[in-house]
């Protein structure tokens, strides 16, 4: 592939209806999602994209871009209901052709617009009536075994949006890991949440059965924090730090991830860096772009646009070339984005 095409892709988006897409929630939203040249892509749905998808490839200007492009079709599972009638969709999605996400808990304690990661639209989703406030451990457990029977899932993820308590979610996703690990013994699951107070709680969720763990601080730089996520940013980097040293003593070098959003600010080079000193912690630092999108306070108070694609090409190329250089690459975490990939472009460049 291109990486320049993909990259463009990824900041600019396709116009058309790809039959797998979501609007909305924690993680990647309004986007389609395709398989482009056999790797997982998310792709933004924007109607002024140079960009189409027809149905079968991506035309630039009316031009073939050439790519390979699998379309993932509308997944089995979301036909099913759970015997008190919740849809198995409202409880979770299918990301790219294998990935099985949830958001455990719909609701974050940091949602008030003075707290707000402004990038995030957690609870837009659930105030649309498109998901559930709290997935119950057995809905879960029922959902994925049917994703996995019927549509060929190979791996989970559960996010979480943050509690007030001093695990910050992080038990309730130690309960539903186990109640799916139950349903579906091999299926790799990875857990996502902030660093919990209390260390110890990072064991928990490895006994219960979590494959590997994502602890996303989306930035390294403290300003860059305190203007995107001021809620988030009253967890120090220090207290950041422990979480990853002890995630990685717990689950293993390259199974602990977290997300750097390049396009908040951060001087490219810095956060270069940052990534290699988290790859030499054993820390996987999954590069993507911004992706400013309806719902969240980045659009619709601060009419914030994506980073400029040579900035995404850069830190990309540069930090999937240290990911090589010691020897990680995010297809070999058992489960979770760094390993699905598809809002980067660090596997289409090795890493």
């Amino acid at each position: 592939m291109n990486v320049s095409t993909r990259v463009d892709l990824a900041l600019l988006g396709i116009r058309g209806r790809p039959p797998l897409r979501r609007t909305a929630g924690a993680g990647p939203s309004d986007d389609g999602h395709l398989v482009i040249d056999g790797i997982n892509a998310a792709i933004p749905r924007n109607p002024k994209s140079p960009f189409v998808f027809d149905g079968s490839q991506v035309l630039r200007d009316g031009v073939d871009t050439g790519l390979d492009v699998q379309v993932i079709e509308r997944p089995k599972f979301y036909d099913l209901a759970t015997d008190d009638g919740v849809p198995y969709e409202k409880l979770a999605k299918l990301h790219g052709r294998n990935v099985l996400a949830t958001t455990v808990v719909q609701t974050c304690v940091r949602y008030a617009p003075d707290q707000r990661c402004r990038f995030c639209s957690i609870e837009e989703s659930l105030r649309a009536g498109a998901t559930t406030a709290v997935k119950r451990p057995a809905e879960l457990a029922e959902v994925a075994e049917a994703a996995v029977r019927l549509d060929g899932v190979t791996q989970m993820v559960m996010t979480t949006g943050t509690s007030a308590g001093a695990d910050r979610g992080a038990r309730h996703l130690g309960r539903c890991v186990r109640a799916v690990k139950a349903a579906v013994p091999w299926l790799p699951i990875q857990v996502q949440c902030e660093p919990p107070e209390d260390l110890a709680v990072i064991t928990e969720l490895r006994e219960a059965g979590a494959d590997s763990i994502g602890i996303h601080v989306e930035s390294l730089d403290d300003d860059v924090r305190r203007r995107w996520m001021p809620g988030k940013a009253s967890v120090s980097l220090t207290q950041y730090r422990q979480a990853w040293s002890e995630a990685v003593r717990v689950f293993g070098r390259n199974q602990v991830s977290t997300y750097l959003l390049v396009g908040l600010g951060e001087d490219p080079d810095e956060l270069i860096a940052g990534a290699a000193e988290l790859i030499e912690m054993g820390v996987y630092p999954f590069v993507v772009p911004f992706r400013p999108h309806p719902g969240s306070l980045a659009v619709d108070v601060d009419r914030a646009h994506a980073p400029d694609a040579a900035v995404v090409e850069k830190v990309s190329r540069e930090v999937a070339a240290a990911l090589q250089m010691a020897g990680m690459a995010g297809a070999d975490q058992r489960a979770g984005c760094a390993s699905c990939g598809a809002c980067g472009v660090l596997q289409n460049l090795g890493g």
